[in-house]
């Protein structure tokens, strides 16, 4: 059986985005009071400026951490984990009443149109729900698993 040589990948911003938007799983490193990672399995997006977005609550780790400190770090993977890639960047944590248009957003650039953006608008009032938007800084290569080259014959 031949071996899978594994891949790392340099994008540019735009082949990045284009990596990024079909892509909606995600492990969200942020840094606790005390300087030690923490880490939440999440669902993102991109939006329309090209920023990493995902839906939270206020009083949730990830969001208390992003205001304290926001250099964030994401890795985005695939539905079977590979490719991956790791994203750097600034985080910025919008609370209601300002976060039900970027969560309108959010929502669409993952499920696309809401049959009623009424009630999702109230639905979120009413669980009090934040938005993470991560502005992206720097990324590492689009990577998949698999040997080194020189094991791969």
């Amino acid at each position: 059986m031949a071996r899978t040589i594994a891949t790392a990948d340099r994008v540019s911003r735009e082949e990045l985005l284009a990596f990024l938007r079909p892509r909606h799983h995600a492990v969200l490193l942020t840094r606790r009071r005390s300087g030690a990672p923490q880490m939440s399995p999440v669902t993102c997006g991109v939006d329309d400026a090209g920023r990493v977005v995902i839906s939270t609550y206020p009083e949730r780790a990830k969001a208390v951490n992003a205001r304290r400190d926001p250099a964030v770090s994401l890795c985005v993977v695939s539905d079977e984990w590979d490719p991956w890639v790791q994203v750097d960047g600034t985080a910025e944590v919008i609370d209601l009443p300002g976060s039900v248009e970027p969560l309108v957003e959010y929502y669409r650039c993952i499920a696309g149109e809401h049959p009623d953006w009424d009630e999702y608008r109230r639905a979120m009032v009413d669980q009090g729900k934040s938005i993470i938007r991560v502005t992206i800084e720097s990324w590492g290569p689009v990577a998949t698993g698999g040997f080194p080259a020189r094991l791969a014959t």
